[in-house]
């Protein structure tokens, strides 16, 4: 395939952080071209294919660097709650009592919802072995999408300081997660193209210990796997590893192993400048979900001050549980927003900044910043196309601000990953759309009643 698409504002990421009002990229066998301005390209590549984007927007493809693709099913299921209630009686109890079809309806569901709303790569943190993970293989790989599936490890049934509170369909044994974990790789590591990657998702301190992260650490550098963990999500994290390690979080991980540059650290809402500093020394990553954070009283983590300190920050959404979406444009736009709030400063996290940790940040976290993350030649053609014929976008005289502060998933129209399409005029062409959404309203139900969940409004009780 040799097409030009064109017409368009582009925003590229690159490394001069280009912006074309009337631009062009040109596409041939899975990779970028050439990115320039729409006369440039189409004299260049006069007899390639020509695709009209007038009022729309081309920017890299989003890395979703957070996600949870079991708890799409049961969005809406434990909302407006604390948080013990949402894991105890919730969540885990939920997908305690879920079957591998359970998981792996969720994890289409999931998918579908994101590569509709954008995100063609990202990263799942927590596959327990009883949700299928071959068939959770088969159906990333099958919708055309790039992720890192990470198998979740554990020793532990606690949480934070909360004590054992964790359903029992939930709980693995830590060795065996590991075992597990590396056979998955052995079988699975490069499938749909070389799209999909293993990883190892250690369940946060408290449910993991010390001498299970540093095994992780182990299994990671021997099998060539990165490492997705949430870390110091509730204050209660910090006060955990201060009384039974005494230590300070970022000297914690450190001496566990745990920092590497191919590490992600989901949250961090109650980290230290200090903590910021082991991060930013081992190339570790940060994950910022502005929307369950705040959702779940959490809090909200000091973005402004990790981009201070130089630390590398991703964007992703979390789980359809304590986000209620997987959409990247409200986790862009929650992201430069509640900052500002927080520090009194409306110059802090600018869209721009915002516009990276949604794309280049998130390659390089997977490091893949030389492959996706920008629009430029000899990078994989992963890019979406924002429609911007609607009212609330018009005019867009600013295409970066008009994608954090205006636009909505929603308003993507068309996908491509490596140089195919899999979103075409917001028709998903690698899922079946409406077979899956029938059977997530149907099934839905049947998993309520087996965990012995009633999900009511309080209008209703």
């Amino acid at each position: 395939m040799k097409i030009v698409l064109g017409n368009a504002s582009i925003i590229t990421v690159d490394k001069d952080r280009r912006l074309f009002d009337d631009g062009a990229v040109a596409v041939q066998d899975g990779m970028i071209e050439a990115v320039g301005t729409t006369e440039e390209i189409k004299r260049k590549f006069s007899d390639w294919e020509f695709t009209d984007m007038k009022r729309h927007i081309i920017m890299p493809g989003l890395v979703n660097a957070h996600v949870h693709l079991t708890q799409s099913l049961i969005k809406g299921c434990a909302d407006d709650v604390s948080l013990v209630d949402f894991l105890k009686n919730g969540v885990w109890r939920l997908m305690g009592h879920y079957s591998a079809e359970d998981a792996g309806l969720s994890a289409k569901l999931c998918v579908l919802e994101m590569i509709k709303g954008g995100t063609t790569t990202f990263v799942e943190t927590l596959l327990c072995h009883h949700y299928g993970l071959d068939g959770i293989t088969d159906t990333v790989a099958d919708s055309g999408m790039r992720a890192f599936l990470a198998k979740s490890v554990m020793d532990k049934s606690t949480y934070a300081d909360r004590g054992s509170i964790m359903d029992p369909g939930m709980v693995e044994d830590g060795d065996l997660c590991l075992k597990q974990a590396v056979e998955w790789k052995e079988k699975s590591e490069g499938a749909g193209n070389g799209r999909i990657h293993i990883w190892l998702g250690p369940r946060p301190v408290g449910s993991s210990t010390k001498e299970m992260l540093e095994k992780v650490s182990q299994t990671a550098a021997e099998h060539d796997m990165g490492i997705a963990i949430h870390f110091c999500e509730v204050k209660e994290d910090v006060e955990l590893m201060k009384n039974k390690y005494q230590s300070i979080p970022g000297k914690f991980m450190e001496d566990a192993g745990i920092l590497t540059d191919r590490t992600l650290m989901a949250h961090c809402v109650w980290i230290t400048r200090e903590d910021m500093k082991y991060m930013k020394k081992h190339g570790s990553t940060v994950v910022h979900c502005p929307a369950s954070n705040a959702k779940l009283a959490s809090g909200i983590a000091p973005v402004a001050q990790m981009l201070e300190e130089g630390v590398n920050v991703a964007l992703g959404t979390d789980a359809g549980t304590c986000d209620n979406a997987y959409d990247m444009f409200d986790a862009m736009r929650l992201a430069a927003i509640l900052p500002k709030a927080v520090n009194l400063d409306p110059l802090v996290v600018p869209a721009e900044s915002v516009i990276e940790m949604a794309t280049i940040n998130g390659a390089k976290a997977v490091k893949m910043d030389n492959e996706i993350g920008s629009l430029e030649a000899g990078k994989k053609a992963d890019l979406i196309t924002i429609d911007c014929n609607h009212p609330r976008i018009v005019p867009n005289i600013n295409p970066v601000s008009a994608v954090v502060y205006s636009a909505k998933a929603s308003d993507v129209d068309n996908v491509m990953i490596d140089g195919k399409w899999v979103v075409r005029n917001r028709n998903v062409l690698t899922m079946a759309e409406q077979d899956i959404l029938d059977e997530a309203n149907a099934s839905i139900r049947r998993v309520l009643s087996q965990a012995g969940v009633e999900n009511k409004s309080r209008w209703q009780q």
